[in-house]
């Protein structure tokens, strides 16, 4: 007899609640299996597609069950899986959303959710579950615009890390990763010192410490009217592989030093994951249409940029991130099992519990979008 299921559904394609109710328990497919999660946790996106969903996902069919970022144990396996077994602690990336998936079952804001096993890992015993289901999208997106060779294609990473890597020019190598205390950005500064490079960042100050313990060489206050030649200086001698952008002004920031930084030493290239979006901006009709207007405006300006600078911006598309073969299930099979247990890598940001509960995922929702630093909202069940 199959387990009695319930989600927080998103009824339709409306600003609504989400509703809490009954859902079907899905069996798992060939190389998936059934989560029981335990602890769910909250990302921008998930109240964003609350609102304008229809125009960001078009492809979805109402009634449907969102989120992504999720911990539990494994309660059933399904056909070809061959990396986890039936009382498994695992955390990982629900894929619900994605397009080429695009069903409910495959959403992380219910008891029990189908999961592929190429975007999960084992969870050590050292890590609690409400630590655990923050990785998700932040390190997915944190991955894909670092390595993925349509961006940045920086190395993967390792374990150990590698030690004293220098680049052609027989130079350190070192990245900018703007925004190292949100939830993409601590993924993108760990990932990124597990592969070798060095890494530049930026936080508000309370954050400095946060961002360093992550493994940032420097970090810089992200509102300093000098920034760009803060960045140039700690770059001396140093061979930038490129940018990787979270929030407003960042991107401005970069293409500077891009343009000064000695350009032997440069690869003008910034992956852009996007700036801090308003909550009032997607609150009414003209903020909706205002926001996606900047959205689109931003990829077209950014092509003007390049023309102008001889900087390319490009916004981070995350696309096939199902494939067992993509440079995030890799991150998932090759390098986190290893990274977690040894202590290599932390689950980060921090979690902050709002309540235990499916009812509790709308009220973790409306304190996302008031916004949140330096931590990550996480529902238990």
């Amino acid at each position: 007899m199959a387990p009695t299921n319930q989600a927080a559904w998103i009824p339709a394609k409306k600003v609504l609640p989400f509703k809490v109710g009954d859902a079907p328990y899905t069996r798992p497919g060939a190389g998936q299996v059934v989560v029981k999660n335990s602890a769910v946790a909250i990302n921008p996106f998930d109240w964003v597609l609350q609102y304008i969903g229809p125009a960001l996902a078009g492809y979805i069919n109402y009634p449907f069950i969102f989120g992504t970022d999720i911990a539990g144990e494994v309660v059933e396996v399904g056909p070809d899986v061959e990396r986890f077994h039936v009382g498994d602690r695992v955390c990982g990336s629900a894929a619900a959303i994605a397009k080429e998936v695009n069903r409910p079952a495959e959403g992380a804001f219910q008891l029990y959710t189908v999961m592929r096993q190429n975007l999960l890992t084992p969870v050590p015993p050292n890590i609690t579950d409400e630590q655990a289901c923050v990785l998700g999208l932040g390190l997915g997106t944190a991955a894909y615009g670092l390595f993925h060779p349509d961006y940045l294609g920086l190395d993967m990473p390792k374990i150990p890390a590698p030690t004293k890597v220098v680049g052609k020019s027989g130079s350190p190598r070192a990245v900018i990763i703007t925004g190292g205390a949100s939830s993409v950005g601590s993924n993108a500064v760990q990932l990124a010192v597990a592969a070798g490079y060095q890494v530049l960042s930026t936080s508000s100050p309370r954050n400095f410490d946060y961002v360093k313990g992550l493994g940032a060489t420097h970090v810089f206050d992200y509102k300093s009217k000098t920034l760009a030649k803060e960045l140039l200086r700690a770059l001396k001698g140093r061979e930038l592989v490129g940018a990787y952008t979270i929030g407003d002004g960042s991107v401005k920031a970069c293409t500077a030093v891009m343009k000064k930084h000695d350009p032997n030493l440069t690869r003008k290239f910034i992956a852009v994951a996007g700036a801090i979006i308003p909550a009032e901006k997607l609150t009414t009709f003209v903020g909706k249409g205002t926001y996606l207007m900047a959205m689109m405006g931003g990829m077209i300006k950014s092509t003007g940029t390049r023309m102008r600078t001889g900087v390319e911006a490009k916004f981070i598309l995350v696309d096939g991130l199902v494939d067992p073969d993509s440079v995030v299930s890799h991150v998932y099979k090759d390098f986190l099992p290893q990274a977690l247990e040894q202590g290599q890598f932390v689950p980060a940001p921090p979690p902050y519990v709002v309540g235990s509960g499916l009812d509790k995922i709308q009220d973790a929702l409306h304190l996302q979008r008031k916004g949140v630093s330096g931590k990550k909202l996480v529902v238990t069940l």
